[in-house]
């Protein structure tokens, strides 16, 4: 496959789209015009691989599948492999209906359930597998692994969590590592819109879902950028992690001199990592995310889609304190400036500087997208004037860069939101380091990429967070 352009990967930067516009595209009868056999035929792999990669999944080895290479035979590959994922949770009612659909366009074993098989266990023992095929001659598995395509039904969360298993690939060396399409069955799906795959599933989803793996099969290859975030605290404190975060551990603890001057630090800490695609936030709009999932958790059957989900969110922000932030006199919800210092790295500059925002600020957003919060954004289109005064360039998804800005009270953040006017810019990073001191605060919240968590506060040492970009790109299949 020829490499893409420059032109090519600049193709994320499509048009936000309400979720409105995509139903309606989607009730065309493009799908239906698309022969079942023919898609099927194009994206299904011939059935010893299937039954290998199954066995090789279920068993977490990849000797396990090696019993079907005696009934490999001489075949063509497929034009265009395809395997999904599928939250089959999401989507409210959706879900398990979408997994019936995808398994009769295309074969069982290329659809897999993320509540019975985990992407990383396909990565080591799935692909493991091909590839073994492959070193023992099978030149049929060999094409396979190398045209192979994946496509995540799912929200945001659930496309990172793919997006960062096969990440692994480029630190294994097993490239290539095959690009991803995307089925919206989030409540945002700023992952899925920024490469042109929607904003919502669409109403006529049984000739959709055809088009969409067809588009999947042949779509144009970008690039995205994912970026590390690390998270480093006074040793003995622990945080209830969502499943973005892992914890690491760590042996040595060193940040830059000038910053140990200035701070009493921990001998030993505690350490946590994760991957972002879309955004990191700090403050009230982490605040409101933490309650709304706990809401959901402890009552599900308010999570019946994302039009629900939409709309006990919006009625959730309500009760945080969000819109009278002013008025009230709880600590908890002054401006971050009281606990919060950041400093940041500038494209190739090595040296940290430190952003000074206003105290009304109530939360930091870094982005990654061009959308955020169900295809808006934010950061907008500065005009070249103001950018160049600024420092700044244009956003894109691949060009290193982080957008940082901040939200102030609800009625503020409300009119950032209808794109009235943008959000306070505070920088473009390269890199950043947030540095967090209690005093009267306890805890904060954040969240990447919408799975949010409590973050509690050390009043004698600081706690860093640190973002810095992961060297390898994510592979993205685009939807236009």
């Amino acid at each position: 496959m020829e490499s893409p352009t420059a032109d090519d990967l600049r193709a994320p930067r499509v048009a936000v789209r309400s979720s409105l516009i995509d139903s309606i595209k989607a009730c065309t009868f493009a799908g239906a015009q698309i022969p079942k056999e023919l898609l099927r035929s194009k994206i299904s792999m011939p059935q010893h691989l299937r039954f290998a990669i199954r066995d090789a999944v279920r068993y977490k080895s990849v000797d396990a599948g090696m019993s079907h290479f005696r009934d490999a035979v001489v075949v063509d590959p497929p034009e265009s492999p395809v395997v999904v994922f599928i939250s089959s949770k999401s989507g409210g009612r959706y879900g398990p209906k979408l997994m019936t659909r995808l398994q009769e366009l295309m074969s069982e074993e290329q659809v897999l359930d993320l509540s019975h098989v985990k992407p990383n266990d396909f990565v080591q023992y799935g692909l493991g597998c091909l590839e073994k095929f492959a070193a023992h001659g099978d030149t049929c598995a060999r094409e396979t692994r190398e045209k192979l395509r994946v496509v995540v039904a799912g929200g945001d969360g659930t496309v990172g969590w793919v997006l960062s298993c096969l990440g692994e690939l480029h630190k294994q060396g097993r490239e290539p590592v095959p690009p991803t399409g995307i089925i919206p069955l989030g409540t945002g799906n700023d992952l899925s819109r920024s490469f042109g795959w929607g904003g919502s599933f669409p109403y006529n989803w049984k000739s959709g879902i055809k088009r969409t793996l067809d588009k999947a099969a042949g779509g144009q290859i970008s690039h995205l950028d994912s970026w590390n975030l690390r998270i480093l605290m006074s040793a003995g404190e622990e945080i209830n992690a969502p499943h973005c975060l892992k914890r690491q551990a760590v042996e040595d603890f060193t940040l830059d001199q000038e910053m140990e001057d200035k701070r009493d630090l921990p001998e030993k800490v505690s350490c946590y990592e994760g991957v972002f695609y879309n955004y990191f936030s700090i403050g009230m709009d982490a605040q409101i995310a933490y309650g709304f999932h706990h809401l959901r958790n402890e009552k599900p059957y308010l999570a019946q889609g994302p039009v629900s989900n939409k709309i006990i969110y919006s009625c959730f922000t309500c009760t945080q304190g969000w819109f009278f932030t002013p008025c009230i006199a709880d600590p908890g919800l002054r401006g971050l400036n009281n606990i919060l210092r950041m400093y940041i790295k500038r494209v190739n500059c090595s040296e940290w500087e430190q952003i000074h925002f206003p105290s009304s600020v109530r939360s930091i957003v870094v982005l990654n997208l061009h959308n955020y919060g169900s295809g808006r954004n934010p950061w907008g289109h500065p005009n070249p004037k103001y950018m160049k005064k600024k420092g700044f360039v244009e956003a894109h998804t691949d060009d290193g860069i982080l957008e940082v800005f901040g939200l102030k009270q609800g009625w503020h953040t409300s009119v950032v939101m209808v794109e009235l006017i943008t959000a306070k810019h505070l920088a473009q990073a390269a890199g950043l380091r947030f540095e967090f001191r209690g005093g009267e605060w306890r805890k904060s919240y954040m969240q990447m990429d919408g799975e949010p968590w409590k973050q509690p506060l050390n009043n004698a040492y600081s706690t860093f967070v640190e973002i810095n970009r992961v060297p390898n790109q994510s592979v993205m299949i685009t939807g236009e």
